[in-house]
């Protein structure tokens, strides 16, 4: 049992070597722990899901990072935005005649002779360099920060709360909109004081010029931007990809005024001032997480406060009639484009055509803002031929740093992205913006984004969902579905209330984690319906069938159902019907 000497909240690497100490009195090999658990997993599982720990455990964010304890428990929401490969590092040594860990940790807890010898282990471990999610909205963060815990809270009084914002404006449509941050594998490995390297396998906001470029690669570290350096033990490479959403749970470890132990064996350690990783992501800038404990996120793990409901089909119809109706009054009681846009929940992408400079400063915006509220990550984009030009979209691998340099397009899954073609004019692209076109092009048509890697590219799965906004049918981004948007009137901007806005985040992230399936009889009639419509009009295609049945299957997901029905597949039809009048 675990003293109060160790508490895995606030000395968990005591924790940590207590279930080592007794787990070795069990062995007549030390070597039998190389590579594996030895209880501490089992230890912390149970402290925080079965003793009601998680709860306990702050988050760390740009606004705790200034209060948190190093050598702490805490958790990191965030992507994985690079992967930098294996590391080694002295996981077990002799002092004296006792065999030490210093797993899950950066620093040896008692004196360690230098130099190899038999009296030590070395063992491996990954690091994961993870970001905030890119175009994560105020109100997750609002959330997080609800989850601090005061004992594990520094109470320095040279550092200053971060100011939060207002639980009310969560409810305020029009609340001002604020710029989303774009967050900036490597095999070189060196010998270093806390490891061994080794080989191992105007609507939107407008990025800046540098965005995605060499520099960017470790963003800076500010109120809003937040970095972490996570270490993973003992866990296979599939378990975590590039791009995944990951909580971690482990030991902190963040040291403002970090300085090079002189008096270390340098033959043994390393010159830590050649180091990449230390030089780039330097412990004074960026902390480290020891992880003990990671589990992959899904959009509805971001709803905070979500009610709990039951997959009830006069619930989930309730929900969505209201929703339905909101949509309807902010894009001036247009309720075809409500409709497609709300059942566009997934790889189906919408071009709303007719938006000119005042419909844009009206409509746009409310729109825009609607969409910060109702989903986890969002993003705009104002599409340009100057900023095509100079602004890479796709990451790109960056061999002077050995780091992937981010793109716009390195996004989450289930994150939103609204494109802006307003302003885009005539003009010559460049070589950088045809590769930008493209890029755009296949995320449109195949949900992948490239990749580069200078000497190959390589395609990587995308689930974004994507909303054009254009004056006249995009030349560049061919959309699924075309929608001239004709308002009809300009209703007052609604402000609702909490209770519900929430109902509609936990209905929109889990109506798209629905499975879905057709029945033999239905397929019977799709395909009737289908053969049908070809012969009514010849140059529908495969593509446009692929289509049909999308809508299909995102109009029954709408009403929670996971099978489709024949009255959502004549809803479909006549979404269908009344877009065509349109064009």
């Amino acid at each position: 049992m675990v003293g109060v000497a160790y508490d895995c909240l606030l000395n968990p690497q005591g924790a940590v070597r207590s279930t080592f100490e007794n787990a070795l009195s069990k062995v007549s090999d030390p070597a039998a722990f190389d590579g594996k658990d030895w209880g501490a997993i089992d230890l912390f599982r149970k402290f925080l899901y079965d003793d009601g720990g998680l709860s306990q455990v702050p988050v760390l964010n740009p606004s705790s990072i200034a209060r948190l304890k190093s050598n702490t428990l805490v958790r990191f929401r965030g992507m994985i935005q690079d992967m930098l490969g294996n590391e080694l590092y002295v996981g077990m040594y002799k002092d004296g005649e006792t065999w030490r860990t210093n797993k899950f940790g950066d620093f040896f807890q008692f004196p360690m002779a230098t130099g190899s010898s038999p009296d030590m282990r070395v063992w491996e471990r990954r690091l994961l360099y993870c970001v905030p999610v890119p175009g994560q909205n105020s109100w997750i963060e609002y959330s997080s920060e609800s989850l601090l815990n005061p004992s594990s809270i520094s109470s320095s009084p040279q550092r200053e709360k971060r100011h939060r914002e207002d639980d009310t404006a969560m409810a305020d449509i029009d609340m001002q909109v604020t710029n989303e941050e774009v967050q900036a594998s490597t095999s070189n490995k060196k010998m270093r004081e806390d490891g061994i390297a080794s080989n191992s396998s105007n609507l939107g906001d407008t990025p800046t010029a540098d965005i995605g470029s060499a520099t960017s690669v470790l963003p800076y570290f500010d109120r809003n931007s937040l970095p972490c350096l996570v270490k993973i033990y003992d866990s296979p490479e599939s378990d975590l990809k590039l791009n995944d959403v990951f909580e971690f749970i482990g030991v902190l470890t963040f040291d403002p005024e970090f300085s090079v132990d002189k008096n270390v064996d340098n033959d043994f350690l390393g010159y830590l001032g050649d180091d990449d990783t230390q030089t780039q992501m330097p412990p004074t800038k960026v902390p480290r997480l020891h992880c003990l404990i990671h589990k992959k996120l899904s959009n509805q793990d971001f709803i905070s406060g979500s009610p709990t409901l039951e997959l009830k089909s006069h619930l989930v119809k309730e929900i969505r009639e209201t929703l339905l109706r909101h949509l309807t009054t902010i894009l001036g009681n247009d309720g075809v484009h409500a409709r497609v846009d709300s059942t566009a929940v997934g790889k189906l992408s919408l071009n709303l055509t007719c938006f000119n400079k005042e419909t844009l400063s009206i409509y746009g915006h409310r729109l825009n803002l609607a969409l910060k509220n109702l989903l986890p990550f969002t993003h705009c984009v104002l599409l340009t031929v100057d900023y095509l030009n100079k602004i890479p979209l796709a990451p790109k691998k960056n061999y002077q740093t050995n780091r992937l340099a981010s793109g716009i397009l390195q996004l989450a899954e289930g994150s939103h992205l609204t494109i802006d073609e307003t302003q885009l004019q005539e003009g010559r692209l460049n070589p950088i913006g045809l590769e930008n076109a493209r890029v755009l092009q296949s995320l449109l048509e195949q949900q992948k984004v490239e990749y580069d890697f200078t000497y190959y590219k390589m395609d990587m799965p995308a689930d974004i969902q994507l909303l054009v906004l254009s004056e006249g049918k995009s030349n560049i981004l061919p959309a699924d579905l075309v929608l001239p948007f004709r308002p009809l009137s300009v209703d007052a901007a609604q402000e609702v209330e909490i209770e519900v806005l929430q109902s509609w985040r936990w209905y929109l992230a889990t109506m798209r984690l629905l499975s879905h399936s057709i029945t033999q009889e239905m397929q019977k009639v799709v395909e009737d319906d289908l053969v049908a419509a070809r012969q009514a009009d010849r140059s529908l295609g495969s593509l446009d069938f692929s289509r049909f049945l999308t809508m299909g299957r995102l109009v029954a997901l709408s009403f929670g159902e996971t099978t489709l029905t024949l009255e959502h597949w004549q809803m479909a039809k006549e979404l269908e019907r009344l877009r065509k009048e349109r064009l």
